[in-house]
């Protein structure tokens, strides 16, 4: 049985307003989900930025960049799971193939 894998990238700013700790605990809770459901290739995090203007009062934000292959069906789930967590500011998820 081969599964069909792609290639994604995903780029998420955390709200850094509750501390970098809570940040670093929703990096690790979005790890661990891709972890669990895809083959995580690499993770990049920028750390604390300040952002281009600010975002709902927010003028800080936490970047982290998630690279992995996983099969089509993933990066919908994880975008959706991203979209109703509280302390993400923004996100974007796309395929790199």
């Amino acid at each position: 049985m081969a599964k069909i894998k792609g290639s994604y990238e995903s780029m998420v700013v955390f709200s850094v307003k509750d501390g970098e700790e809570a940040a670093q605990a929703l990096v690790a809770k979005f790890k661990d989900m891709i972890e669990a459901n895809a083959e995580l290739t690499n993770v990049d995090e920028w750390g604390k930025r300040k952002l281009a203007y600010d975002i709902n009062y927010e003028s800080e934000g936490y970047y982290v960049v998630y690279n992995f292959e996983s099969k089509p069906d993933f990066p919908a789930e994880l975008n959706r799971v991203l979209n109703i967590t509280d302390g993400v500011l923004r996100f974007i998820v796309i395929s790199k193939d």
